[in-house]
């Protein structure tokens, strides 16, 4: 298998950032230089079908899964350095759902899990989202994305978001190709793993931001009710885009979530 582009910035614990459906490895641009300064080894991939990343095929949430165990483990210390041998996932959106396929499956490779703006269960919100922009996808000229990323920004965002942020995750959207766009979207509209959260068995952060219409708070309260030894918070004021349009506020959070204790409960 090859082994997706990422980049990587610091030294210290890991930590993996997977970007949603609509991103790419930028997406966590501002994330991988804070990190990395806050003394953690910070990377970012790119999804496969994303940037220079190859596709799996078929293109679904466990091939996405078993390409992102293949990173874990080229990136991982030789055992000799007695560095521990897992990582922290923080995945957003359809990433979210790769992290959690990932734990479920290889849970040894994963110490911390931070889950924001996605699900365990695609519902109705998720499916007609994902239909609506594949219809905008069929009556655009060539799957004109630049168009589209507008057009999913100004229902995606809240209204204290970042302008700066907003800016860069559209400009993100606007350089993938709608081909992959496309499976990534009907991968998502798919996922179910409602019936097995209760096999999470890391420390858990869920996030959701405030104006969130696919990952309310409900989701997010319901996930962490079967996630033994997880929290979640709500953003005030953003949208689906948290590490966007509240950088600081996210990154302080996730921060202090992994600089606790891993023998610590969370209530």
């Amino acid at each position: 298998m090859f082994l997706p582009h990422f980049t990587a910035l610091g030294a210290g614990p890991l930590v993996l950032f997977l970007h949603g459906a609509g991103g790419g490895y930028r997406s966590f641009a501002p994330q991988v230089e804070h990190f990395a300064h806050a003394g953690f080894r910070a990377v970012a991939w790119d999804m496969p079908g994303y940037g220079h990343s190859t596709p799996v095929e078929p293109y679904g949430v466990r091939g996405l899964a078993q390409s992102c165990v293949a990173l874990i483990e080229a990136l991982l210390p030789d055992e000799a350095t007695g560095v521990a041998r897992s990582v922290a996932l923080v995945g957003h959106g359809l990433g979210g759902m790769v992290a959690q396929e990932v734990v479920m499956r290889r849970p040894e490779l994963v110490n911390r899990l931070v889950l924001c703006g996605t699900t365990s269960q695609a519902d109705v919100a998720w499916r007609e989202d994902a239909q609506a922009q594949l219809q905008h996808l069929d009556t655009t000229a060539q799957g004109d994305m630049a168009r589209l990323s507008e057009a999913v920004m100004a229902t995606q965002i809240g209204p204290l978001a970042l302008p700066e942020g907003v800016q860069l995750a559209r400009h993100c959207m606007a350089q993938l190709s709608p081909i992959t766009y496309r499976l990534a979207l009907q991968a998502q509209a798919s996922f179910d793993r409602e019936a097995v959260l209760s096999h999470i068995h890391v420390p858990t952060l869920l996030l959701t931001g405030e104006h969130d219409r696919k990952s309310p708070a409900s989701t997010l309260e319901r996930m962490a009710a079967q996630i033994e030894g997880s929290r979640w918070v709500q953003l005030p004021g953003i949208g689906h885009l948290q590490n966007l349009e509240a950088p600081d506020a996210f990154d302080a959070l996730v921060l202090d979530f992994l600089r606790e204790p891993l023998t610590s409960r969370l209530h």
